[in-house]
Order: structure tokens, then sequence, then C-alpha cells
């Protein structure tokens, strides 16, 4: 993929990382969102959950329905999710606003469940963790969609860390997309108008 093809220029005349397309929402999301660094135990608790429910899909899928989703698990609230009953679980799988799937349902328990675990004792315990595994700023610009990696050596740490303290739906292709949306990583591409 050639570095012209990885950008698009939209309506505004900006140019953008080509993955946007068309889409207003996405257009958002990569303009004050992606790759803007993200701190706070809660703002990456709802990172966590929202990139176990995108897994096998598309982000954009999850963007659209990301309000439906904070308001069907209390606004991210780890305290609260990691009380869900079995009531609660029928009561997920039955709100067309989330990704009705039984297992990234549960992992949300048990990645609240670990989230408070980790800092009940410890506020930012999350945030640091997760923090650790950034890698140093790349001395170059990416040059093509082509160029940025799936995983990395540090979103699969990342993942084993995580997994060591029992979460879930946190692989490595999901972290380094968690390092991406959270600023840990800048992969915006050369030209794109969001490159400092």
């Amino acid at each position: 993929m050639t570095a012209r093809s990885s950008l698009l220029v939209g309506p505004d005349g900006y140019a953008r990382c080509a993955w946007v397309g068309d889409d207003e929402l996405y257009r958002r999301y990569h303009d004050d969102e992606w790759g803007v660094p993200l701190h706070g135990d809660h703002k990456l608790f709802e990172k966590i959950m929202l990139e176990a429910f995108q897994a096998g899909l598309s982000w954009i899928t999850i963007l659209r329905r990301r309000e439906g989703i904070r308001a069907a698990f209390h606004n991210f609230d780890p305290a609260v999710i990691a009380d869900y009953t079995e009531y609660d679980i029928a009561r997920l799988l039955d709100d067309p606003r989330i990704i009705r799937n039984r297992l990234k349902v549960a992992a949300a328990l048990t990645n609240a469940r670990a989230t408070l675990e980790l800092t009940q004792n410890a506020h930012g315990a999350l945030d640091e963790l997760l923090w650790e595994f950034a890698p140093p700023t790349r001395e170059h610009r990416l040059t093509s969609l082509s160029d940025v990696p799936a995983i990395t050596a540090e979103s699969t740490a990342m993942s084993k860390a995580l997994k060591a303290r029992g979460f879930r739906f946190v692989g490595p292709t999901t972290m380094y997309a968690l390092m991406q949306s959270a600023g840990m990583v800048d992969d915006h591409i050369e030209g794109c108008w969001r490159v400092v």
C-alpha cells in the first residue's frame, strides 16, 4: 500500500489515515481520540471493555454502540459491573445496544473484578500497569498503513501481564489496538493532519 492510498482527504479538506473512510463518527474518533494519551483507571477500564467487545468485529461497530454499551454497563463502573448477577447477564444478553456475546459479557464481569482487585488498595494501578508497556516514541513516522503492526513485543507483554491478573479477551492484537486508542503509540500516517 502506498503512502498516498494510506491517506484520504475528507470533505473538510483535511488528509486523514485512510481507515477513517467517509464515516463522520470515524472521522471524529480519529481526530479527537485515536492516538491521544489517555490516563485514569476508569477510562482505561472502559477501553479494555470496548476493545474486548470489538474482538473479531470492526471498530466502527463498537463506536456506533459505545453509548448503548456505556448505558447498559453502568457507565463502565467496575464496582457495579463486578457485582452483576445472572439476572444482569440475562438482561445484557437481551439488550440490542450491546454486542450480545455471552463470552464477552462474562469477560466484562471478570475484567471488572480483576480491575477492582488491582486498584482497591492502589488508585492508579491499572493506569500504571498499562502505561509501563508503552514503547518509546518512534524516531520516524509511519509512511503507509502497511507499516502499522497488529502485534508488538509490548502488546504481547501487556497481554501476558493482564492475563496473569485474571483479565480475559486481552490478547496481543486487542492490546495493541488499546495502545493505539489510548495514545500509548501514535500510528497516524505521515501526511495525516493529526501528525505533530
